[in-house]
C-alpha cells in the first residue's frame, strides 16, 4: 500500500475514472472531483471497496474555490498531495464560424480556469513540499491539426495548454515538481457509443486506423508520475496521428 495522494479532477467517468481506478489499485490515496456528488457518489460505488481512500469533493472546476477545497480536504485527509492529474475538460468540434459564445465560455471554463486554479494549488503546496507531479490532460490535435476534425477552439486551448505544461515545468524546475501533459487522440470512452458505424467513422480519422483504449491514457499517466526526472513533456498517445500528414 502508498502513502501518496493524488487529486484527479474529472474523475467520475471516462479517463477520469479509469485514471482514479488505477491509482486505487496501487493503494494511492485519490481525491476525486467532478460537477456533481451524486456522479461521484456512483463512481465511488463502481471502484468497490476503496479502504477509505477515495474521498470525493463536488464543485464547478472553474471556480478557485473549488481548486482550494480539493487541496484542504486532501491535506486535512491524508496529510499532503503528491500528483495533479488535470484531466477534467469538454471537447467540442464544429467548424469556426458555428461556434457559440456558450460553447467558448464553457470550454475556457473547464479547460483553461479548470487547469489554471488546481495547478496554482498544486504549485504553491508541491514547491514548499519540494515534490510533486502535475500531468494535464491535452490533446494530441492541438500539436497536430486535422482537416477532417475541425476544431478551432480543442486546438487553441489545447494546445496552449501543452505550451503551458512546457512554461510550467521550467518554472518549477529548482522545486523538484514535474510537470507534463499527455495529449491522447482518439479514445474508447462511453461518450462515442458502440455502434459500428461511429466507430468506423472515428477509426478513419487515426493514422493507424485504431481506436485507442483508456488503459493506453493511463499507461502514459501512470510513467510520467512514476518518473524522477521527466519534466516538460506532452506525451502523444495517439496512434501515430500527431507525427505529421497522412
Amino acid at each position: 500500500m502508498s502513502n501518496k495522494t493524488v487529486i484527479v479532477t474529472g474523475a467520475s467517468s471516462g479517463l477520469g475514472f479509469a485514471i482514479a481506478k488505477a491509482y486505487l489499485a496501487r493503494g494511492y490515496n485519490v481525491v476525486g472531483n467532478a460537477r456533481t456528488q451524486e456522479r461521484l457518489d456512483q463512481a465511488a460505488l463502481a471502484f468497490g471497496e476503496t479502504k477509505g481512500k477515495f474521498v470525493a469533493v463536488a464543485g464547478d472546476i472553474a471556480s478557485p474555490e473549488t481548486a482550494r477545497k480539493l487541496f484542504a480536504t486532501a491535506i486535512d485527509s491524508f496529510g499532503k498531495v503528491d500528483i495533479l492529474i488535470n484531466n477534467a475538460g469538454i471537447f467540442i468540434a464544429k467548424p469556426l464560424v458555428e461556434y457559440s459564445e456558450d460553447d467558448l465560455e464553457s470550454i475556457v471554463a473547464t479547460n483553461i480556469k479548470g487547469f489554471f486554479y488546481p495547478s496554482q494549488e498544486a504549485a504553491r503546496h508541491m514547491a514548499a513540499n519540494k515534490d510533486g507531479h502535475i500531468v494535464t490532460i491535452t490533446a494530441s490535435l492541438g500539436m497536430q491539426p486535422n482537416r477532417k476534425v475541425p476544431a478551432l477552439l480543442p486546438v487553441l486551448i489545447k494546445g496552449g495548454l501543452n505550451q503551458a505544461t512546457r512554461a510550467l515545468s521550467i518554472e518549477l524546475s529548482t522545486s523538484n515538481v514535474r510537470v507534463n501533459a499527455v495529449a491522447p487522440g482518439i479514445i474508447a470512452t462511453p461518450l462515442h457509443g458502440s455502434k459500428p458505424e461511429t466507430l468506423a467513422a472515428l477509426k478513419s480519422l487515426t493514422a493507424s486506423g485504431e481506436i485507442g483504449k483508456a488503459e493506453d491514457i493511463v499507461d502514459a499517466v501512470l510513467y510520467l508520475t512514476d518518473s524522477s526526472y521527466t519534466s516538460g513533456l506532452v506525451m502523444n498517445v495517439d496512434g501515430g496521428s500527431s507525427s505529421g500528414t497522412w
